[in-house]
């Protein structure tokens, strides 16, 4: 069976496919019915092949879309309806008075084949879904006993297989949530996810989500294994996370309905475990840690319900604050059963938006308390850490600042002796501590020793981009905290260490210089608008410039001069009047070196990197690179003759875009005097710049470009009015295969074009978005007849769902205009630019009517040679429509 697998996989070529499994399948599925004389496992793997013949035919269903649908007609019915009888026998019957559980593989199979069948043929699987969903439940419930006896209770080892392999339990309740989920995610079989069916599932994933003792082992000492389960991008999949998956689902799909079993089920688990703890059993707080984590694991879905419901006048379904208030301070000092006691912290951290102001000081003193004790365990300082973490993100910082200096210095010392996920989670809850109230209470020796512990981490996990990332974050909310002497404090301590390290590292381990380089360009974000501080720049240089000068490595160099750019922006006087001792060279001649090393390079993954650097230093050089212009503008329009992509072509082209604006003519007149090849600058930029101004990224430069073009329209000049460039496509039916060709157009005519097009996209760049032509509605087995008008009119989703999605992805996959998608995200000085604030719009219809008024470079006669729509677009911006 396993080559048979391997072989429809593989070896089978598209043509040979279909009449292999005219041939197969019948023979698989006279196994799978022959209990008799095939034993359980050689059954569960005729599904298994079964299975992967169902995804060959999904990968082949557009070049045979006939006969893959004469197979899904004829083939899959008949195997749904065999996978019905078998999951209609009881399943008590494959785990009780048995020698071993081989008959679990035959349900595991078929649940796993029924999610790859939801996702790929829905249509067949549609008549049977509530039958399937309803032995989902079935069993649930009835194998529950079972997974409570050997799991929970440890009371028995799992058997063996006949094959001297063990089938978990998990193994079938993992795919079976998951084809649940799935069927619930399509918006199918409504009515069936209502009354005692949601109610059921809601109980038995509350139930099957329970720690078994076997994670108790584990999590009580191994912190990071602890961590790992409760991580949103945990890799270790389980019952546990399939269970919050199907939770998720119900939640968004049936919010007040699911929150309302959350309620009845909680009140159920908490009852019984108090029964069941008054008893004397020991495992009395496995179902209230498992009710308090599923609950918690939709905490802000439930969050959104409970305000949704407020907001319209109505009781919100769920009562979080009576349990915040009654009942988890109960658990908060059940030392003895530590997982319940630190699930009741992070429960509480979970929900600490609901918490008055006092109840929300006392649960996080308590937290602090916890981290504190010499005897808790791994489980319950970890659950205060993550508690801490979520307390300093959910409450307001009147109510943390007075526990947030002793907070971070309880934290440091776990820096040095953890890692991995713990670690992680460590520092994360450090930097949201150092965010508390801006940091203002943090002292010099505070201060000191955490980047002394911040170092310490960087150097053993210099390799890891996401240790180095949150590293980032906490040594620039260090540097940036407004307290006296803070940031010089930082700045004297790392700066020494991380230059050292870009100095002395080499090419094989340049990645050490890199990560350094990250650490101090957060350094330079968060010092004050004052600047960096006296001799800040002069320590760095040498040691910057020199692994810029010799390293190769792609990401060293991007690094590099992403740091340059911070450093011109927050302290462009240190930089230009630094001079390199041994060379006499002055900083901004290094960084034209940089640049001129870039710009010679074949390599243009770090275009919109060396853009940034070059309008940063134009922007605020100021005079001071006079001197050196006619070189950089002569180096930049050379490779701009090469260039071929896309972002490395923005970046040479919207620095001149800016001097134009600020200093078109004396600018005009420089391009005018270069002559590379027998071509003007002029011509070269010009010809360049029209044939690339549509696909300009970002907010800023699509500005700056179209005002820049305004300005050259309004010029006048006669170099360019004569100048010829590239306009629209040529369409020529009858030479579908030839080579594209466009007219040729005089540049104000393409310049107004330009323009055009960006009034028409409402001043902004233009966002494609999503459009009918790229979400057709295809001829497939998409099975969407039972989506509400609201998600057939939106391919499957709701309207906002589909809006989130849209600003998401923007035009083709990525949102070109969202300038947190872009390296815009955090450059306070194009956000606050005149050319990011202005009212693009207006200026545009202002211009166009000017232009109009004065008939500007013959205005009326090069509007004629617009298009039809390009011309009503003028004629309503001039009459004012």
């Amino acid at each position: 069976m396993q080559v048979f697998t391997e072989f429809i996989k593989s070896d089978l070529s598209e043509d040979q496919l279909l009449p292999v499994l005219r041939q197969l399948l019948p023979v698989l599925l006279n196994i799978l019915g022959e209990p008799d004389q095939h034993s359980a496992l050689s059954r569960a793997r005729t599904i298994s092949v079964f299975r992967q013949c169902v995804e060959s035919l999904y990968m082949v269903k557009d070049q045979y879309p006939d006969a893959v649908k004469e197979a899904t007609a004829t083939v899959l019915p008949v195997w749904l309806s065999a996978f019905q009888t078998l999951l209609n026998v009881a399943p008590r019957s494959d785990v009780e008075n048995t020698p071993n559980w081989d008959g679990l593989a035959i349900r595991i199979q078929i649940f796993k084949t029924l999610d790859i069948m939801q996702t790929s043929f829905p249509r067949a699987l549609t008549p049977f879904l509530k039958e399937f969903l309803r032995t989902a439940l079935e069993h649930l419930s009835a194998l529950y006993p079972t997974f409570a006896h050997f799991y929970l209770q440890s009371a028995a080892s799992v058997p063996d297989s006949s094959e001297d392999e063990t089938i978990e339990l998990t193994h079938l309740v993992c795919p079976m949530l998951d084809f649940v989920a799935s069927v619930a995610r399509s918006g199918k079989a409504k009515d069936w996810f209502e009354g005692t069916n949601l109610a059921g599932l809601i109980s038995g994933v509350f139930s099957w989500v329970q720690m078994t003792s076997e994670d108790e082992e584990e999590w009580a000492n191994n912190a990071n294994a602890f961590v790992a389960q409760e991580s949103d991008d945990t890799l270790s999949y389980s019952v546990r996370m399939a269970g919050f998956d199907l939770l998720a689902v119900l939640v968004e799909r049936a919010p007040v309905a699911s929150l309302v079993n959350f309620q009845n089920a909680t009140q159920r688990v908490i009852a019984e475990s108090e029964q069941a703890r008054n008893s004397g059993s020991q495992d009395w707080w496995r179902a209230l840690e498992a009710s308090l984590a599923a609950i918690g694991s939709q905490a802000e879905d439930v969050l959104d319900v409970i305000d949704d419901e407020r907001d319209s006048g109505r009781t919100p379904p769920i009562d979080i604050v009576s349990l915040l208030t009654n009942v988890i301070p109960n658990y908060l000092v059940l030392s003895q059963f530590p997982f319940l006691q630190g699930r009741a912290f992070v429960f509480a951290s979970q929900y600490a938006k609901l918490l008055p102001e006092q109840l929300a000081g006392q649960y996080l003193n308590a937290a602090v308390q916890v981290l504190e004790a010499a005897e808790a365990g791994i489980p319950v300082k970890v659950s205060a850490v993550k508690a801490i973490h979520n307390f300093c993100q959910n409450i307001d910082d009147a109510v943390a600042v007075p526990l947030a200096p002793r907070i971070a210095k309880d934290i440091g010392p776990f820096l040095p002796v953890t890692s991995e996920d713990t670690l992680t989670l460590v520092l994360e809850t450090l930097a949201a501590v150092l965010q508390i109230d801006e940091g203002k209470w943090i002292t010099e020796d505070l201060a000191r020793s955490l980047v002394v512990a911040v170092l310490d981490v960087w150097m053993k996990n210099n390799k890891d981009p996401i240790f180095i990332s949150i590293l980032t974050d906490v040594l620039e909310s260090l540097a940036s905290s407004p307290a006296p002497g803070i940031y010089q404090t930082v700045v004297q301590q790392a700066l020494p260490v991380l230059c050292n390290a870009i100095m002395s590292s080499s090419a094989v381990d340049s990645w050490i210089a890199g990560a350094a380089i990250d650490l101090v360009s957060s350094l330079v974000s968060g010092a004050p608008e004052s600047g960096l501080g006296e001799g800040f720049f002069a320590m760095l240089a040498p040691s910057l410039f020199s692994c810029l000068r010799t390293t190769e490595d792609r990401d060293v160099i991007q690094n590099g001069i992403a740091c340059l750019t911070l450093l011109i922006r927050k302290d462009i006087n240190q930089v230009v009047s630094w001079s390199d001792p041994a060379t006499g060279q002055s900083g901004l001649d290094l960084i034209l070196e940089v640049i001129a090393k870039q710009l010679q390079s074949e390599d243009e993954s770090g275009g919109l990197v060396i853009g940034d650097l070059i309008i940063h230093l134009l922007r605020r050089a100021g005079d001071a690179v006079l001197p050196v212009l006619p070189q950089l503008l002569q180096a930049m329009i050379t490779r701009m003759r090469t260039a071929k992509t896309a972002t490395f072509l923005q970046s040479l082209i919207i620095p001149f875009a800016f001097l134009i604006y600020n200093q078109r003519d004396t600018i005009l007149s420089l391009l005018e005097g270069i002559n590379i090849d027998g071509r003007s600058g002029l011509d070269i930029l010009i010809q360049t710049w029209c044939e690339n101004a549509e696909t300009f990224q970002g907010f800023w430069p699509s500005r700056i470009s179209a005002l820049a073009l305004s300005s050259l329209f309004a010029s006048e000049r006669p170099s360019l009015q004569n100048l010829m460039v590239k306009g629209d496509i040529i369409v020529k039916p009858e030479t579908k295969n030839a080579p594209t060709e466009f007219t040729s157009i005089p540049f104000p005519v393409k310049a107004l074009k330009l323009l055009v097009h960006e009034l028409q996209s409402g001043g902004e760049s233009a966002a494609m978005g999503f459009n009918s032509a790229d979400l057709a509605d295809l001829d497939s087995d998409d099975g969407d007849e039972e989506w509400t008008e609201e998600e057939r009119a939106n391919q499957g989703f709701k309207a906002d769902e589909l809006a989130f999605l849209s600003d998401m992805l923007g035009p083709r996959g990525m949102a070109f205009d969202n300038d947190d998608a872009l390296e815009e995200d955090d450059d306070e000085d194009l956000k606050n630019d005149p050319v990011s604030t202005m009212d693009m719009q207006a200026h545009l219809v202002s211009f166009l009517k000017e232009c109009a008024a004065r008939n500007t470079n013959n205005f009326s006669a090069i509007v004629d040679q617009l298009n039809p729509d390009e011309i009503l677009v003028v004629r309503k911006a001039v009459s004012g429509q």
